[in-house]
């Protein structure tokens, strides 16, 4: 999807799956909340004026055409935030039209993250901020075996869905 740019915040280095066009900073440590914030710090810091969206690497399923017409410019008009709610209650996508690190760190920091009440918690904040929220379609995200295999199920034609066919084809390595 048309980008400005196209930002990897990584833990490891990056292999020859990244497509060209796209910068590559480590991860910061602590928690995810603060490896969140970071990441938005981040941004902001590279394009100081541009609008950042956060995707997790745990929804395979996500494709261009889902993001493009909620984020194209007519859509962005009057909108501060957007919100990619996860069905398990969590959030696959945390958008910011205007990101900061003081912004980022006062929506994401002390955020329990990975539980049911995670995204009700960041959309409290987003409200206390009295931002104006654009909400994405809710996704399921790839937390465990069971999920990869639901989610696999519900887009059969991703290269995730092929992967994991194969992987589930071929034959245990005795170890």
């Amino acid at each position: 999807m048309p980008a400005g740019r196209r930002l990897l915040v990584l833990e490891g280095e990056a292999g020859r799956w990244l497509p060209p066009g796209w910068q590559v900073v480590p991860q910061s440590g602590g928690g995810l909340d603060e490896r969140l914030a970071a990441a938005f710090s981040h941004a902001a810091r590279t394009a100081p004026d541009a609008p950042a969206l956060l995707v997790g690497m745990d929804t395979p399923h996500l494709d261009a055409a889902l993001l493009a017409e909620a984020l194209s410019p007519a859509r962005r008009t009057g909108a501060d935030a957007w919100y990619g709610p996860a069905s398990d209650g969590g959030f696959w996508a945390l958008g910011l039209a205007r990101p900061t690190e003081r912004l980022a760190r006062r929506l994401l920091l002390g955020v329990p993250m990975s539980t049911s009440g995670t995204g009700a918690a960041v959309l409290d904040r987003l409200a206390a901020e009295s931002l104006t929220v654009r909400h994405l379609p809710v996704l399921s995200d790839v937390d465990t075996i069971a999920d990869a295999r639901r989610v696999a199920a519900e887009a059969p034609h991703t290269a995730f869905a092929a992967r994991l066919r194969a992987m589930a084809a071929a034959p245990e390595v005795a170890g």
